[in-house]
C-alpha cells in the first residue's frame, strides 16, 4: 500500500513539474531532438552495459568462458530488469542472475558469489565515480557553505555503506547473520536448512577478495569506465538541447545524477523524484527549467527503451532457448 500510495504521488509530482514548466515549451524543446540525435544519445548506454557485463564477467573466473560474454550479457540485462521494474532496491535482480547461469552449468554458490562481488565492486565504483562528481561539483560552481557540507555528508554516507558492505563479505555475510540470529534464540527454519551452501558462498566470496586481488582492482576499473561512460550521454542531450555543454561538468551531472536516482530507489521507479532531483541538479548548473526537465524526460524514455529491451531478452532466456556464445 505504502509503495503505491508513493508511486501515486510521484505521479502527481511529475505532471505537477510539467505543469509548472510548461507541455509546450518542454515539447517545443524536444522537437530540436531527431531520429539521429536519440540514436546517438542512446549509443553510451550501450558501452555502459557492455563494461558493466564484463566487470561481472571478470568475477566469474574460470567459470567466464564456459557461459561466454554474449549469455552473461544478456542474462545481465535480464536481471537488471528485475531490478528496476520491481520494489526490491535494485537487488531482486541479482538472485535472478545466478539463477539463470545455472542453464550454463555454473554452481549457485559460484553464479551468487560473483554476483555478490560484482554488485559490491561497482557500488564502490559508483561511489568513486560520485565523489569524483562532488569534487567537479565544487571546482565548477565553487565551494560555498552549502556544497561543502553537502559534499562532506555524502562522502561520510557513501564511504561507511561501502566499508560495512566489504567488511561484511570479507568476513562473512552469512556466518555473521547466523551467529546474530542464534545468539538471539531466533531460530529461521529457511536458513538453517541451507546452513552449508551459505558458508560455502562465504568461503567463494572470501577467496575472491583474498586471492583475486588482481581482478578485483581490475573489475573496479571496469565498472568506474563504466559510470564515467554516462557522462557521454549527459554531454549528448545537453548539446541536442542546444545548452552550453563541457565535459567536467556533464562528469559532475552524470555522478550527481546517480546519486540522486540511487538516493530515491523506495519510490517505484524513482517516479517524479527522479525528475524533480534532476530538474535541481540542472538548474544548479545554470540551465533553465525547460532545459533540466527536458533532460529529464529523455533519460526516462531512455531508461523505459532498455526496460523493453530487457523484458525481450528476460522472455527469450525463460521460454526460448539460450543465446549461443561466440566461438
Amino acid at each position: 500500500m505504502l509503495r503505491l500510495a508513493l508511486l501515486v504521488g510521484g505521479l502527481f509530482v511529475l505532471i505537477a513539474i510539467i505543469w509548472h514548466v510548461g507541455p509546450s515549451l518542454i515539447l517545443q524543446t524536444a522537437e530540436q531532438l531527431g531520429l539521429l540525435a536519440l540514436l546517438i544519445i542512446l549509443l553510451p548506454t550501450v558501452g555502459v552495459y557492455v563494461l558493466e557485463a564484463y566487470g561481472w564477467h571478470l568475477t566469474l573466473g574460470g567459470y567466464a568462458s564456459q557461459v561466454g560474454f554474449a549469455r552473461l550479457f544478456v542474462v545481465r540485462m535480464a536481471g537488471e530488469v528485475i531490478n528496476v521494474t520491481t520494489p526490491t532496491g535494485y537487488l531482486g535482480g541479482e538472485p535472478v542472475k545466478a539463477y539463470l547461469l545455472k542453464r550454463y552449468g555454473v554452481p549457485l554458490v559460484e553464479g551468487m558469489a560473483s554476483v555478490v562481488t560484482a554488485k559490491t565492486i561497482m557500488t564502490l565504483a559508483q561511489v568513486l565515480f560520485i565523489l569524483v562528481g562532488i569534487g567537479l561539483m565544487l571546482w565548477v560552481l565553487g565551494g560555498n557553505e552549502y556544497h561543502l557540507v553537502a559534499a562532506l555528508v555524502s562522502v561520510g554516507v557513501l564511504g561507511f555503506g561501502v566499508l560495512l558492505l566489504v567488511l561484511a563479505q570479507r568476513y562473512g555475510m552469512a556466518t555473521g547473520l547466523l551467529t546474530l540470529l542464534r545468539k538471539a534464540h531466533l531460530h529461521i527454519r529457511f536458513l538453517e536448512t541451507r546452513e552449508a551452501q551459505l558458508l560455502e558462498l562465504d568461503r567463494t566470496i572470501q577467496n575472491f577478495y583474498t586471492y583475486r586481488r588482481r581482478t578485483f582492482l581490475l573489475a573496479t576499473g571496469t565498472f568506474f569506465l563504466g559510470w564515467m561512460t554516462e557522462s557521454l550521454e549527459v554531454y549528448a542531450i545537453l548539446y541536442f538541447l542546444g545548452g552550453n555543454v563541457g565535459i567536467l561538468p556533464s562528469i559532475s551531472i552524470a555522478a550527481l545524477a546517480v546519486l540522486i536516482k540511487g538516493g530515491t530507489f523506495f519510490i517505484p521507479g524513482s517516479l517524479g523524484a527522479q525528475e524533480g532531483g534532476y530538474l535541481l541538479l540542472l538548474v544548479g548548473f545554470g540551465y533553465d527549467e525547460v532545459t533540466g526537465i527536458t533532460f529529464a524526460l529523455i533519460r526516462r524514455l531512455r531508461e523505459v527503451v532498455w526496460i523493453v529491451l530487457g523484458l525481450i531478452f528476460f522472455a527469450f532466456l525463460k521460454w526460448g532457448e539460450p543465446i549461443r556464445a561466440a566461438p
